[in-house]
Protein backbone atom coordinates (compact mmCIF):
# COMPACT_ATOMS: atom_id res chain seq x y z
CA UNK A 1 0.00 0.00 0.00
CA UNK A 2 2.94 2.41 1.08
CA UNK A 3 4.75 1.86 -2.64
CA UNK A 4 1.10 2.79 -4.35
CA UNK A 5 0.87 5.37 -2.48
CA UNK A 6 4.46 6.53 -3.37
CA UNK A 7 3.70 5.70 -7.15
CA UNK A 8 0.53 8.21 -6.75
CA UNK A 9 2.62 10.56 -5.14
CA UNK A 10 5.31 10.97 -7.86
CA UNK A 11 2.35 10.86 -10.46
CA UNK A 12 0.53 14.05 -8.83
CA UNK A 13 4.35 15.92 -9.03
CA UNK A 14 4.56 15.50 -12.34
CA UNK A 15 0.88 16.23 -12.82
CA UNK A 16 1.31 19.26 -11.33
CA UNK A 17 4.86 20.15 -13.05
CA UNK A 18 2.65 19.64 -16.26
CA UNK A 19 -0.31 21.87 -15.04
CA UNK A 20 2.46 24.65 -14.12
CA UNK A 21 3.66 24.06 -17.56
CA UNK A 22 0.23 24.82 -19.73
CA UNK A 23 -0.48 27.66 -17.20
CA UNK A 24 2.86 29.62 -18.21
CA UNK A 25 2.17 28.62 -21.97
CA UNK A 26 -1.07 29.67 -22.57
CA UNK A 27 -0.66 32.98 -20.47
CA UNK A 28 2.86 33.94 -22.74
CA UNK A 29 1.27 33.54 -26.32
CA UNK A 30 -2.52 34.92 -24.98
CA UNK A 31 -2.64 37.96 -27.52
CA UNK A 32 -1.71 41.33 -26.36
CA UNK A 33 -2.50 44.59 -26.84
CA UNK A 34 -0.53 48.08 -27.13
CA UNK A 35 -1.83 49.79 -24.01
CA UNK A 36 -1.55 46.39 -21.57
CA UNK A 37 1.69 44.90 -22.99
CA UNK A 38 3.91 47.06 -19.83
CA UNK A 39 1.40 45.07 -17.72
CA UNK A 40 1.19 41.63 -19.14
CA UNK A 41 4.56 41.86 -18.93
CA UNK A 42 5.13 42.94 -15.30
CA UNK A 43 2.58 40.45 -14.67
CA UNK A 44 4.47 37.80 -16.66
CA UNK A 45 8.19 38.20 -14.52
CA UNK A 46 5.95 38.42 -11.16
CA UNK A 47 4.65 34.85 -12.77
CA UNK A 48 7.80 33.43 -13.35
CA UNK A 49 9.50 34.86 -10.32
CA UNK A 50 6.21 32.28 -8.65
CA UNK A 51 6.82 29.23 -11.15
CA UNK A 52 10.91 29.25 -10.38
CA UNK A 53 9.65 29.10 -6.36
CA UNK A 54 7.11 26.20 -7.49
CA UNK A 55 9.49 24.66 -9.34
CA UNK A 56 11.73 24.53 -6.53
CA UNK A 57 9.12 22.94 -3.84
CA UNK A 58 8.40 20.73 -6.97
CA UNK A 59 11.96 19.05 -6.85
CA UNK A 60 11.83 18.79 -3.07
CA UNK A 61 8.59 17.28 -3.25
CA UNK A 62 10.25 14.64 -5.56
CA UNK A 63 13.43 14.50 -3.67
CA UNK A 64 11.89 13.96 -0.64
CA UNK A 65 9.72 10.89 -1.82
CA UNK A 66 12.67 9.11 -3.29
CA UNK A 67 14.21 9.69 -0.05
CA UNK A 68 11.46 7.81 1.41
CA UNK A 69 11.24 5.14 -1.14
CA UNK A 70 15.31 4.54 -0.32
CA UNK A 71 14.38 4.33 3.36
CA UNK A 72 11.80 1.87 3.34
CA UNK A 73 13.92 -0.08 0.69
CA UNK A 74 16.87 0.31 3.57
CA UNK A 75 19.13 1.77 0.90
CA UNK A 76 20.73 4.74 1.00
CA UNK A 77 21.26 6.79 -2.22
CA UNK A 78 23.66 9.93 -2.77
CA UNK A 79 24.00 11.25 -6.89
CA UNK A 80 22.62 7.69 -7.99
CA UNK A 81 25.42 5.54 -6.10
CA UNK A 82 24.16 2.95 -4.02
CA UNK A 83 26.29 2.91 -0.58
CA UNK A 84 24.94 0.12 1.33
CA UNK A 85 22.02 -0.43 3.51
CA UNK A 86 21.16 1.35 6.79
CA UNK A 87 22.63 -0.64 9.24
CA UNK A 88 25.98 1.46 8.70
CA UNK A 89 24.22 4.70 8.93
CA UNK A 90 24.00 6.65 11.83
CA UNK A 91 21.57 9.40 11.34
CA UNK A 92 22.09 12.44 13.48
CA UNK A 93 18.61 13.74 15.03
CA UNK A 94 18.13 18.09 15.67
CA UNK A 95 15.53 18.73 18.05
CA UNK A 96 14.85 22.22 17.09
CA UNK A 97 11.98 24.40 18.49
CA UNK A 98 12.59 28.36 17.75
CA UNK A 99 15.85 29.34 17.50
CA UNK A 100 17.11 30.80 14.40
CA UNK A 101 20.22 30.22 15.51
CA UNK A 102 20.25 26.70 14.76
CA UNK A 103 22.04 27.88 11.55
CA UNK A 104 25.09 27.91 14.26
CA UNK A 105 24.19 24.00 14.85
CA UNK A 106 23.86 23.04 12.12
CA UNK A 107 27.00 24.74 10.52
CA UNK A 108 28.73 22.80 12.65
CA UNK A 109 27.83 19.64 11.76
CA UNK A 110 28.00 20.46 8.31
CA UNK A 111 31.52 21.24 8.71
CA UNK A 112 32.72 17.87 10.41
CA UNK A 113 30.83 15.34 9.17
CA UNK A 114 32.93 13.10 7.15
CA UNK A 115 30.18 11.43 5.09
CA UNK A 116 27.03 12.47 4.20
CA UNK A 117 25.98 9.08 3.67
CA UNK A 118 26.84 7.87 6.85
CA UNK A 119 25.60 10.85 9.24
CA UNK A 120 22.22 12.21 7.59
CA UNK A 121 20.99 15.41 9.28
CA UNK A 122 17.27 15.06 10.34
CA UNK A 123 15.74 18.28 12.05
CA UNK A 124 12.63 17.69 14.06
CA UNK A 125 11.16 21.08 14.44
CA UNK A 126 8.50 21.59 17.13
CA UNK A 127 6.52 24.68 17.74
CA UNK A 128 5.64 26.06 14.29
CA UNK A 129 8.35 28.81 14.41
CA UNK A 130 8.61 29.75 10.86
CA UNK A 131 11.53 32.12 11.14
CA UNK A 132 12.98 29.16 12.07
CA UNK A 133 11.58 26.90 9.79
CA UNK A 134 12.65 29.11 6.78
CA UNK A 135 16.54 28.50 8.20
CA UNK A 136 15.98 25.19 8.40
CA UNK A 137 14.63 25.06 5.05
CA UNK A 138 17.69 26.68 3.75
CA UNK A 139 19.82 23.87 4.61
CA UNK A 140 17.30 21.61 2.90
CA UNK A 141 17.96 22.49 -0.27
CA UNK A 142 21.47 23.34 -0.16
CA UNK A 143 22.71 20.35 1.74
CA UNK A 144 19.59 17.98 1.10
CA UNK A 145 18.98 17.75 5.19
CA UNK A 146 15.65 16.39 6.08
CA UNK A 147 13.17 18.71 7.85
CA UNK A 148 10.35 17.11 10.14
CA UNK A 149 7.44 19.00 11.66
CA UNK A 150 6.12 17.87 14.75
CA UNK A 151 2.46 18.00 13.98
CA UNK A 152 0.83 17.91 17.28
CA UNK A 153 1.36 21.73 18.13
CA UNK A 154 -1.96 21.87 20.60
CA UNK A 155 -2.16 23.50 24.15
CA UNK A 156 -1.23 21.20 27.47
CA UNK A 157 -3.79 21.95 29.94
CA UNK A 158 -2.26 21.86 32.90
CA UNK A 159 -3.19 22.42 36.51
CA UNK A 160 -1.67 25.58 38.55
CA UNK A 161 1.08 23.94 39.70
CA UNK A 162 2.66 22.39 36.66
CA UNK A 163 2.10 25.16 34.27
CA UNK A 164 5.07 26.37 34.85
CA UNK A 165 6.27 23.31 33.80
CA UNK A 166 4.46 23.98 30.19
CA UNK A 167 7.78 23.98 28.04
CA UNK A 168 9.07 20.69 29.54
CA UNK A 169 5.93 18.90 28.56
CA UNK A 170 6.42 20.02 25.48
CA UNK A 171 9.73 18.73 24.98
CA UNK A 172 8.93 15.34 26.14
CA UNK A 173 6.10 15.24 23.67
CA UNK A 174 8.13 16.49 21.01
CA UNK A 175 11.09 13.54 22.19
CA UNK A 176 8.92 10.90 21.84
CA UNK A 177 7.53 11.64 18.07
CA UNK A 178 10.69 12.31 16.82
CA UNK A 179 12.64 9.20 18.37
CA UNK A 180 9.24 7.49 16.80
CA UNK A 181 9.89 8.89 13.24
CA UNK A 182 13.84 7.38 13.51
CA UNK A 183 13.07 4.11 14.63
CA UNK A 184 9.64 3.01 13.48
CA UNK A 185 9.30 5.36 10.13
CA UNK A 186 12.78 5.77 9.17
CA UNK A 187 13.41 1.95 10.70
CA UNK A 188 17.33 3.34 11.55
CA UNK A 189 19.06 1.01 13.93
CA UNK A 190 20.61 3.56 15.78
CA UNK A 191 20.15 7.76 16.48
CA UNK A 192 22.81 10.09 17.70
CA UNK A 193 20.30 13.26 19.11
CA UNK A 194 21.59 16.65 19.66
CA UNK A 195 19.47 19.53 20.05
CA UNK A 196 20.02 22.82 18.19
CA UNK A 197 21.98 24.68 20.64
CA UNK A 198 25.01 22.47 20.76
CA UNK A 199 28.55 23.42 19.19
CA UNK A 200 30.09 19.96 18.78
CA UNK A 201 34.47 19.29 18.84
CA UNK A 202 36.37 18.36 15.83
CA UNK A 203 36.05 14.77 16.24
CA UNK A 204 32.19 14.39 17.26
CA UNK A 205 31.73 11.87 14.56
CA UNK A 206 34.72 10.46 15.21
CA UNK A 207 33.67 9.86 18.81
CA UNK A 208 30.35 8.62 18.28
CA UNK A 209 32.03 6.09 15.25
CA UNK A 210 34.34 4.17 17.66
CA UNK A 211 31.99 3.94 20.38
CA UNK A 212 28.98 2.65 18.40
CA UNK A 213 30.17 -0.75 18.41
CA UNK A 214 31.08 -1.15 21.83
CA UNK A 215 27.20 0.19 22.57
CA UNK A 216 25.75 -2.52 19.96
CA UNK A 217 28.22 -5.58 21.88
CA UNK A 218 27.89 -4.61 25.20
CA UNK A 219 24.22 -5.52 26.84
CA UNK A 220 25.29 -3.32 29.98
CA UNK A 221 25.49 -0.52 28.12
CA UNK A 222 22.42 1.31 26.91
CA UNK A 223 23.98 4.98 25.61
CA UNK A 224 27.15 6.79 24.34
CA UNK A 225 27.11 10.44 25.21
CA UNK A 226 29.28 13.71 24.43
CA UNK A 227 29.04 14.90 27.64
CA UNK A 228 30.81 15.50 31.19
CA UNK A 229 28.39 16.79 33.65
CA UNK A 230 31.74 18.04 35.85
CA UNK A 231 33.54 19.01 32.36
CA UNK A 232 34.12 22.53 33.31
CA UNK A 233 37.60 23.73 32.28
CA UNK A 234 40.49 23.63 34.77
CA UNK A 235 38.18 20.34 36.28
CA UNK A 236 38.97 18.28 33.15
CA UNK A 237 42.38 17.01 31.95
CA UNK A 238 44.45 17.24 28.82
CA UNK A 239 43.49 13.70 27.95
CA UNK A 240 41.54 13.96 25.23
CA UNK A 241 41.36 10.78 24.31
CA UNK A 242 40.23 9.38 27.72
CA UNK A 243 36.99 8.10 28.57
CA UNK A 244 34.57 6.11 31.29
CA UNK A 245 31.86 4.35 32.14
CA UNK A 246 29.26 6.20 34.45
CA UNK A 247 26.16 5.08 35.93
CA UNK A 248 24.42 8.50 35.31
CA UNK A 249 22.36 9.28 31.42
CA UNK A 250 24.32 12.59 30.89
CA UNK A 251 22.06 13.57 27.56
CA UNK A 252 23.30 16.46 25.59
CA UNK A 253 25.06 14.82 22.66
CA UNK A 254 23.65 10.81 22.97
CA UNK A 255 23.36 8.32 21.16
CA UNK A 256 20.69 4.90 21.48
CA UNK A 257 19.83 2.13 19.68
CA UNK A 258 16.33 1.25 18.45
CA UNK A 259 15.96 -1.76 20.87
CA UNK A 260 16.58 0.86 23.75
CA UNK A 261 13.93 2.87 22.40
CA UNK A 262 11.18 0.58 21.82
CA UNK A 263 11.68 -0.39 25.27
CA UNK A 264 11.22 3.22 26.73
CA UNK A 265 8.63 4.26 24.24
CA UNK A 266 5.82 2.32 25.59
CA UNK A 267 5.99 4.10 28.94
CA UNK A 268 7.55 7.60 27.94
CA UNK A 269 6.81 10.32 30.42
CA UNK A 270 5.23 13.24 29.75
CA UNK A 271 7.65 15.67 31.34
CA UNK A 272 10.90 15.35 32.53
CA UNK A 273 11.99 12.69 30.63
CA UNK A 274 15.52 12.97 30.97
CA UNK A 275 15.27 12.63 34.84
CA UNK A 276 12.37 9.50 34.17
CA UNK A 277 15.53 8.30 32.40
CA UNK A 278 18.02 7.99 35.06
CA UNK A 279 15.55 6.28 37.43
CA UNK A 280 16.04 2.75 38.37
CA UNK A 281 12.96 1.22 36.96
CA UNK A 282 14.06 2.67 32.92
CA UNK A 283 18.03 2.21 33.79
CA UNK A 284 17.73 -1.21 34.94
CA UNK A 285 21.82 -0.58 35.95
CA UNK A 286 22.73 0.02 32.82
CA UNK A 287 25.48 2.22 32.03
CA UNK A 288 26.91 5.13 29.31
CA UNK A 289 30.36 5.62 27.58
CA UNK A 290 31.04 9.18 28.79
CA UNK A 291 34.25 11.67 27.62
CA UNK A 292 36.74 13.08 30.30
CA UNK A 293 36.73 16.63 27.85
CA UNK A 294 32.94 17.14 26.30
CA UNK A 295 32.49 16.72 22.70
CA UNK A 296 29.38 19.44 23.08
CA UNK A 297 28.75 22.04 24.42
CA UNK A 298 25.92 24.46 24.30
CA UNK A 299 25.53 27.91 23.77
CA UNK A 300 21.96 28.29 24.45
CA UNK A 301 20.95 30.48 26.95
CA UNK A 302 17.13 30.94 26.14
CA UNK A 303 15.48 27.81 27.07
CA UNK A 304 13.44 26.18 29.05
CA UNK A 305 15.54 26.84 32.57
CA UNK A 306 15.23 30.71 31.43
CA UNK A 307 18.91 30.73 31.29
CA UNK A 308 20.07 29.96 35.35
CA UNK A 309 21.79 27.01 34.61
CA UNK A 310 23.45 28.26 31.53
CA UNK A 311 25.14 31.43 33.37
CA UNK A 312 26.05 29.08 36.84
CA UNK A 313 27.36 26.18 35.20
CA UNK A 314 26.80 25.85 31.19
CA UNK A 315 29.05 28.41 30.24
CA UNK A 316 32.02 27.19 31.80
CA UNK A 317 32.23 23.44 30.48
CA UNK A 318 35.32 22.52 28.60
CA UNK A 319 34.32 21.76 24.80
CA UNK A 320 37.42 19.92 23.42
CA UNK A 321 39.48 21.16 20.44
CA UNK A 322 41.56 18.67 19.43
CA UNK A 323 40.93 15.56 16.66
CA UNK A 324 41.11 12.65 18.35
CA UNK A 325 41.43 9.35 16.02
CA UNK A 326 39.47 6.96 18.21
CA UNK A 327 38.28 4.62 15.35
CA UNK A 328 41.78 3.55 15.25
CA UNK A 329 42.55 3.38 18.69
CA UNK A 330 41.83 0.11 21.42
CA UNK A 331 39.17 1.09 23.65
CA UNK A 332 38.80 -2.86 24.82
CA UNK A 333 39.43 -1.43 28.43
CA UNK A 334 35.90 0.01 28.10
CA UNK A 335 34.33 -3.93 28.31
CA UNK A 336 32.88 -4.16 31.83
CA UNK A 337 35.31 -6.77 33.06
CA UNK A 338 38.59 -4.88 32.03
CA UNK A 339 37.37 -1.39 33.37
CA UNK A 340 35.49 -2.66 36.89
CA UNK A 341 39.16 -3.82 37.50
CA UNK A 342 41.39 -1.00 36.70
CA UNK A 343 39.34 1.06 37.87
CA UNK A 344 38.14 -0.08 41.24
CA UNK A 345 42.03 -0.80 41.84
CA UNK A 346 42.89 2.66 40.67
CA UNK A 347 40.58 4.74 42.88
CA UNK A 348 41.13 2.38 46.05
CA UNK A 349 44.97 2.17 45.77
CA UNK A 350 45.30 5.97 45.57
CA UNK A 351 46.37 8.44 49.18
CA UNK A 352 43.45 9.07 51.03
CA UNK A 353 43.35 12.63 51.95
CA UNK A 354 40.95 14.99 53.36
CA UNK A 355 38.71 17.86 51.77
CA UNK A 356 40.48 20.34 52.90
CA UNK A 357 43.75 18.82 52.29
CA UNK A 358 42.90 18.60 48.76
CA UNK A 359 40.97 22.49 48.39
CA UNK A 360 44.56 23.70 49.88
CA UNK A 361 46.54 21.24 47.77
CA UNK A 362 48.86 19.47 50.13
CA UNK A 363 50.93 16.54 49.11
CA UNK A 364 51.65 18.19 45.70
CA UNK A 365 53.61 15.11 45.02
CA UNK A 366 50.79 12.69 44.96
CA UNK A 367 49.03 13.08 41.30
CA UNK A 368 45.98 10.70 41.93
CA UNK A 369 44.36 11.43 45.07
CA UNK A 370 41.25 9.85 47.16
CA UNK A 371 38.89 11.93 49.35
CA UNK A 372 36.15 9.71 51.30
CA UNK A 373 32.36 10.55 51.97
CA UNK A 374 29.97 8.58 54.55
CA UNK A 375 26.52 9.17 53.44
CA UNK A 376 24.69 12.10 51.17
CA UNK A 377 24.66 14.94 53.61
CA UNK A 378 29.00 14.24 53.69
CA UNK A 379 28.66 13.88 49.60
CA UNK A 380 27.10 17.19 49.12
CA UNK A 381 29.83 19.13 51.74
CA UNK A 382 32.04 17.80 49.91
CA UNK A 383 31.21 18.65 46.44
CA UNK A 384 30.64 21.95 47.32
CA UNK A 385 33.85 22.31 48.67
CA UNK A 386 35.73 20.86 45.68
CA UNK A 387 33.38 22.64 42.91
CA UNK A 388 31.92 19.64 41.36
CA UNK A 389 28.18 19.05 40.78
CA UNK A 390 26.39 18.25 44.09
CA UNK A 391 22.88 17.05 43.06
CA UNK A 392 21.78 13.52 42.72
CA UNK A 393 19.36 11.54 40.37
CA UNK A 394 17.84 8.88 41.71
CA UNK A 395 20.68 8.69 44.11
CA UNK A 396 23.13 8.61 41.38
CA UNK A 397 25.90 11.50 41.50
CA UNK A 398 26.31 13.16 38.19
CA UNK A 399 29.60 11.50 35.96
CA UNK A 400 29.61 8.47 38.86
CA UNK A 401 30.59 5.19 38.63
CA UNK A 402 30.17 2.79 41.76
CA UNK A 403 29.40 5.82 43.80
CA UNK A 404 32.86 7.57 42.51
CA UNK A 405 33.06 10.92 40.78
CA UNK A 406 36.41 11.55 39.17
CA UNK A 407 38.11 14.71 37.96
CA UNK A 408 40.88 17.23 38.98
CA UNK A 409 41.21 20.10 41.04
CA UNK A 410 44.83 22.14 41.07
CA UNK A 411 46.37 19.71 38.69
CA UNK A 412 45.74 15.87 39.60
CA UNK A 413 43.16 13.70 40.02
CA UNK A 414 40.68 13.43 43.01
CA UNK A 415 38.28 10.96 42.85
CA UNK A 416 35.22 11.53 45.55
CA UNK A 417 34.53 8.12 46.48
CA UNK A 418 32.24 6.01 49.35
CA UNK A 419 34.01 3.81 51.79
CA UNK A 420 35.90 0.45 49.85
CA UNK A 421 32.88 -2.31 49.31
CA UNK A 422 30.43 0.01 47.90
CA UNK A 423 26.94 -2.24 47.27
CA UNK A 424 24.70 0.20 45.27
CA UNK A 425 22.96 3.82 44.87
CA UNK A 426 20.42 5.00 47.79
CA UNK A 427 17.73 6.71 45.90
CA UNK A 428 16.52 8.25 48.85
CA UNK A 429 19.37 10.89 48.05
CA UNK A 430 18.23 13.50 46.56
Amino acid sequence: MRIKRLHFLLLFGIVFLLWNFITYYTIVTKPKGADKERELTERLMSLEREMGKQLAENKKLLESLKLLKDIKDKKVYRSGEYLGTKDGVLPILMIACDRVTVNRALDQLLKYRPSAAKFPIIVSQDCGHAPTAEVIQKYVVSHNITHLKQPDLREIVLGTPQKKFLGYYKIARHYKWALNQIFVTFNYSAVIIVEDDLDISPDFFEYFSATYPILQQDPLLWCVSAWNDNGKDGMVSEEADLLYRTDFFPGLGWMIEKKIWMELSTKWPETFWDDWMRHPEQRKGRECIRPEICRTSTFGKKGVSKGLYFDKHLKFIKLNSEFVPFTKMDLSYLSKAKYDEMFIKKVYSSPLLTGQQVKSGEQPQDKVVRVEYNGKDSFKKLAKLLGIMDDFKAGVPRAAYRGVVSFMLNGRRVFLAPPPGWTGYDTTWS
